[in-house]
């Protein structure tokens, strides 16, 4: 039998000089006989249905009429019922749509286009890749029709995003790869994790943050990890932010496999979007943090030669870091996967940090701000599974931490909380009494007297002190590991998160 993988999108190549002038009629992809074939196998042999059944829907077949025979067949084995001739010949009869199938004798003809259940996946491959491509040409008109309309509400960008956003779609949507994965590789995987671990010098499986008692607690930033970073306004948020992708960079480092594929052996490239600062006052920021200069000296202008050189050589370091810094505003769920597709795609993306989740937008608007949250941190934990990367997202906490005596943040102060917590992966917090300390200096009350005044004074200003330069990541929530509290060294002057030498605290 001749075989039925031909693709009948290609226009004719018998043309003379005189008709190569005119432009050949196109008819999209198609194969009606290898959907024949396929469709022949499975009623010789409904095992063939389970090589194609993931990821051939009855619109992957040009033909409406195959499409309407592979939807009933599905039904009827999925039944527990025998799909054949005979026994879809009654199912048509039954909802008298026998004549919209060709009737028995197509069936029939059907049934003789068989081939066997081996080559059926091969038949399944080829019926889907056509179908893709018929999708490619619709896009691709629907694309053009959209550039040609004059909408002032709809510019480029917008357009470009949405057709990156199908172009993603159609290439994961009933993947031909994919299901179940035996245990055995799932194990291999697993130690092969552990082993990375253990041969790291910091015995980390994630992106290190940097920050040793931090990676200790969470083992790092895990692939397809969900992890919110919540605060209070000025608690050193995006400090924190910044640090940590400046540490994942700094420690990038790959290697070429036999195979030419690169392979990460330490650090991560960084996406950050940052919806609230320009990316260059990011930049001044982390340039403050390593070259150890106050930021606001740099905006005012008022630094020495000395510190102008310092600052020169510092930024030499960092200009050949691999951070990539998207400053849009009120980025939607959908942008933002976009973008950072790409930066996967071209240079290898190993860490995302959103600054901060309350500034992004919804796919569409809602009345409901809480079902809006969720949406986009569903879509977050989504972007970090798909692409395989850790999410840091930071996130506003509620008016409520403020009310009461003990200011340490909890779960239930997440703002506009909706489903965050169900969602991440971890979720941490920041707290620096310090921050509190500075706003209660103490005011002599009426009847107390200057020396009971002083005494009090005295327990303030020591107490700030000691609270000075100490700033408290705490774990409210891992799914992979415990919870717990573990404290870090923070520099105001230069918004700088590291170490705290607990041997002097």
């Amino acid at each position: 039998m001749v075989s039925a993988i031909k693709n009948f999108s290609e226009p004719s190549k018998n043309l003379n000089a005189n008709e190569s002038n005119f432009s050949p009629f196109r008819s999209q992809p198609h194969n009606f006989e290898a959907e024949k074939a396929l469709l022949g196998a499975i009623f010789a042999n409904n095992n063939a249905y389970d090589r194609v059944a993931s990821y051939l829907r009855p619109e992957c077949f040009a033909d409406p009429i195959h499409g309407k025979i592979f939807d009933a067949t599905s039904k009827l084995i999925e039944r527990g019922q025998i799909a054949d001739p005979i026994t879809l010949h009654n199912f048509f009869e039954q909802n008298g749509s026998i004549k919209d199938v060709g009737g028995a004798r197509y069936l029939a003809e059907i049934a003789g286009s068989m081939v066997s259940v081996i080559n059926s996946a091969e038949y399944g491959k080829s019926i889907y890749d056509l179908h893709l491509k018929r999708q490619l040409i619709e896009m691709g008109e629907q694309v053009v029709n959209r550039a040609y309309t004059p909408e002032v509400d709809d510019p480029a960008t917008m357009q470009i995003e949405h057709a990156e956003q199908i172009l993603y779609d159609l290439a994961t949507t009933g993947e031909i790869e994919g299901g179940f994965q035996d245990f055995k590789s799932t194990v291999i995987s697993a130690i092969e994790m552990a082993e990375v671990a253990h041969k790291r010098d910091g015995q980390l499986s994630g992106v290190s943050t940097g920050l040793r008692d931090l990676d200790q607690i969470m083992g790092g930033l895990h692939p397809s990890d969900l992890v919110i970073l919540a605060a209070r306004p000025s608690m050193g948020k995006t400090a924190l932010a910044t640090n940590i992708a400046f540490n994942a960079a700094y420690d990038y480092k790959f290697k070429i496999n036999e195979d030419g594929e690169k392979k990460i052996i330490d650090g991560a490239v960084v996406g950050f979007f940052s919806l609230e600062m320009s990316a260059e006052q990011l930049a001044a920021r982390i340039l403050s943090e390593q070259a150890q200069i106050a930021s606001d000296k740099m905006r005012r202008g008022t630094l020495t030669n000395d510190e102008f050189d310092k600052l020169v050589i510092a930024s030499q370091q960092l200009h050949q870091l691999p951070i990539f810094i998207d400053d849009t505003p009120a980025l939607s769920v959908s942008a933002l996967r976009t973008r950072a597709r790409r930066l996967k795609r071209n240079e290898g993306l190993g860490l995302i940090i959103v600054d901060y989740l309350q500034l992004m937008e919804g796919s569409s608007k809602r009345d409901n701000r809480v079902q809006e949250i969720s949406e986009i941190t569903r879509g977050l934990k989504t972007l970090a599974k798909e692409l395989d990367v850790p999410v840091l997202a930071l996130s506003q906490l509620s008016r409520a931490v403020e009310q009461r005596e003990d200011k340490r943040p909890q779960l239930s102060d997440l703002r506009e909380s909706g489903t965050i917590e169900q969602d991440a992966d971890v979720v941490s917090f920041i707290f620096r009494q310090a921050y509190y300390d500075e706003r209660n200096e103490p005011v002599q009350r009426p009847e107390e007297s200057p020396e009971k005044f002083a005494g009090r004074y005295v327990e303030w200003e020591e107490r700030s002190e000691k609270n000075r330069f100490i700033a408290e990541v705490i774990i409210g929530k891992q799914r992979h590991g415990p919870t717990g509290t573990t404290k870090l060294h923070f520099n105001g002057t230069y918004t700088r998160f590291g170490d705290l030498d607990t041997q002097h605290v």
